[in-house]
């Protein structure tokens, strides 16, 4: 292919992504309502905690499957589940790694997943809300809230399928999950952020 000839097919892909990206609302009131599933490649549910008082530690938990029930007129009729295996724990450090897996941190093999199951949704700003929902850890349950921020939805350039994306944050202390290993020297209080894409099921 002639120099020119690549450079005007690669500026015509990146006009038609752009001409896709246009798609995609701010405005959450644009929403489609619905069901939708997560759509796992793209979502990221990462952890943060203090190392001894001096650094942030962060890790990540992979491979999230759940559901969505969307009602962009009616916030407090959403409804969202999650499910995450804890064996997809990772760092940048692979002895880390096994013992968080192992029976000293999160035991994946006797808890195997952590779920979340929203039970209220309260609309703190025009895209904003607080999500609050039971978290079971370490097959313990408490009530946990997450602070989630609209993103944009529209159809993707790649998939073409109709996705809403959320960011969100929240804080837990492992401790009240029977993760206790080393606190406080590592802090009992963990960091939870999470970005978060949902595509619409067919229907």
């Amino acid at each position: 292919m002639k120099p020119f000839v690549a450079t005007a097919a690669a500026f015509g892909a990146v006009l038609l992504a752009g001409s896709a990206l246009a798609q995609a609302s701010q405005d959450p009131k644009m929403v489609t309502g619905g069901t939708y599933v997560i759509e796992p490649y793209h979502t990221r549910v990462q952890f943060a905690v203090t190392h001894f008082g001096f650094t942030r530690y962060w890790g990540d938990v992979t491979g999230a499957s759940g559901s969505l029930m969307l009602d962009p007129k009616n916030a407090a009729a959403d409804q969202v589940k999650v499910s995450i295996p804890v064996s997809s724990v990772s760092t940048t450090n692979g002895k880390l790694d096994e013992e968080l897996k192992s029976p000293m941190f999160l035991d994946a093999t006797t808890y195997p997943t952590i779920t979340f199951v929203s039970t209220s949704v309260k609309k703190t700003g025009p895209d904003t809300a607080d999500v609050t929902g039971d978290l079971t850890l370490h097959g313990v349950t408490h009530p946990v809230t997450l602070h989630a921020k609209f993103n944009a939805g529209g159809a993707t350039p790649m998939s073409k399928k109709y996705t809403v994306g959320f960011d969100a944050h929240g804080m837990i202390k492992r401790s009240e999950f029977g993760v206790k290993t080393y606190v406080p020297v590592v802090s009992d209080e963990t960091d939870i952020t999470i970005s978060a894409a949902f595509e619409k099921t067919a229907g």
